[in-house]
């Protein structure tokens, strides 16, 4: 279990600073084809941060707006509000906000800037369908995110893919407009043409990796928000079980749609199988996620 949480924690280090060296080498390229040099970078920096500053506060309002979900109150749902209650004091947070969903197929997402405005929402038929160890599991998973900073990291993350889509489609203009830096214009060696073709490549590649990226991290931080479940319900089979479950439901969640299914602790979307598919997906396969957890 903690040989897990540690080497999750590792992997996403690892991936935000190849994240960080993508933007930096992108910021170089920019600069050098480009000649706006550092107020470009800062420009490009600045919009992005502001326009996902707008939907990070923002986000747990339009999210549940989006998802229909209406507050869960201990008088109606006595056994969610036991459950999170209990959870919280486990992973050392405020308990969350309760919502519900009233959907009969089984998921959950958590939501929120930190812990102290935090929000778990499940479906209705996740709380019919789950025993108490189950839901304790998936309960515990969003609990692991909130207390992660999951959220806050990826509108990191986002911050910087908007960073990288911006200077891409700049440098690509400036080379449409016949715009060229200083640098390239003074250049007449073939070394400075060479330069061009790879920073022109690296403007094409850069978004691409960067949505890689943005796909791994998520990725991993599912991985250890799994971990850190069985870390607090000292059970990880209950959240085994719980995920068997969710995946074997074929019953569509109609509240959800591409904004919102990176959030669900299962993609509620069409899973379409395939290496290619799973480099694009936020979430694991499930049986990677369940064997994972069988071996704790």
């Amino acid at each position: 279990m903690y040989e897990q949480i540690a080497a999750n924690k590792r992997k996403s280090a690892v991936l935000v600073f190849f994240f960080i060296l993508v933007v930096a080498s992108l910021g170089l390229a920019f600069d050098y084809l480009t000649g706006w040099g550092v107020p470009g970078i800062v420009a490009a920096v600045a919009f992005a941060l502001i326009s996902a500053l707008g939907s990070y506060y923002a986000s747990d309002k339009i999210t549940l707006a989006i998802s229909k979900a209406r507050p869960a109150t201990k008088e109606e749902f006595p056994y969610l509000a036991n459950v999170v209650e209990g959870l919280a004091i486990a992973a050392g947070v405020p308990a969350p906000r309760c919502y519900v969903i009233d959907d009969t197929a089984p998921n959950a997402f958590a939501t929120g800037r930190d812990p102290k405005s935090s929000i778990i929402c499940v479906t209705t038929g996740l709380l019919q369908k789950m025993d108490r160890a189950e839901l304790e599991g998936v309960v515990a998973h969003e609990m692991s995110h909130i207390r992660n900073y999951d959220i806050r990291l990826m509108t990191l993350v986002v911050v910087m893919v908007g960073i990288i889509a911006l200077l891409s489609d700049w440098i690509l203009r400036s080379f449409l407009w016949g715009g060229r830096g200083r640098r390239v214009s003074k250049d007449k060696s073939g070394g400075g043409a060479a330069l061009i073709v790879v920073g022109l490549l690296l403007a094409l590649l850069a978004p691409i990796a960067a949505s890689l990226i943005r796909m791994a991290i998520s990725r991993k931080r599912e991985f250890l928000a799994d971990a850190s479940s069985a870390e607090l319900t000292r059970y990880p089979a209950g959240l085994a079980s719980a995920l068997r479950k969710i995946a074997a439901d074929k019953e569509p969640l109609e509240a959800a749609n591409k904004a919102t299914a990176h959030l669900y602790i299962a993609n509620p979307l069409l899973d379409h199988k395939g290496k290619l598919n799973k480099l694009f997906s936020t979430h694991p396969p499930i049986e990677e996620r369940i064997a994972a957890l069988e071996k704790m």
